[in-house]
């Protein structure tokens, strides 16, 4: 979709991005286009220049913020000074610096609202998984981890992961996404290990 965008609408585009974490980061996501509107200081209509609805902005943002891990991944890939133990716990729990503070426990609220967001947010959680498996082979190789079946593992973190964004669980119990994901990754690490 960026291709067709002329640079002024490619700015826009990243910026009303950039703007959906601040507002879903303070009001989570109940959002409304009039609180994106306010921070953003643009027009409701100049939004909807660039995203026809509330369902096409999310589902660029799932998108959006998943290569921002992506991209990250290789950063923790080509870091020299991590282990492959510290590696792999980064790659589990990476969350872009920039979203650290946001609480995705209310991501509920929208996949109950927009199936469509929901979706592809499934989709993404379970693609682009071979460097993770591959940093996980070499821990094996290295005697770090014990053998472990790659799609038992896969499914196990994606599952936890889906049932900590489908629920109020951690909201009610206080917990924040980053610490949730955390804990889950110093589990799911700590259990593979020879």
């Amino acid at each position: 979709m960026s291709g067709f965008l002329s640079g002024k609408d490619e700015r826009n585009r990243q910026r009303i991005l950039e703007g959906t974490f601040v507002v879903f980061r303070d009001k989570g996501a109940e959002f409304t286009m009039n609180d994106l509107s306010k921070e953003l200081g643009m027009s409701k209509k100049t939004i909807y220049t660039v995203f026809r609805d509330k369902e096409s902005l999310l589902y660029t943002l799932v998108d959006y913020f998943f290569d921002s891990v992506k991209e990250d991944e290789g950063k923790i890939l080509g870091d020299p000074d991590l282990n492959t133990r510290e590696r792999l716990e980064k790659m589990l729990g990476v969350i872009p610096t920039s979203y650290s503070d946001i609480d995705f426990s209310s991501v509920y609220l929208v996949r109950e609202k927009y199936p469509r967001v929901e979706k592809r947010l499934s989709e993404r959680l379970e693609s682009g998984w071979e460097k993770t498996l591959a940093v996980l082979d070499q821990g094996v190789e290295e005697g770090i981890f014990r053998p472990v079946d790659h799609v038992v593992f896969q499914i196990t973190f994606e599952a936890a992961i889906e049932r900590f964004l489908s629920g109020d669980e951690l909201r009610r119990n206080h917990i924040r996404y980053p610490k949730a994901l955390e804990e889950l990754t110093k589990i799911m690490v700590g259990g593979i290990l020879a």
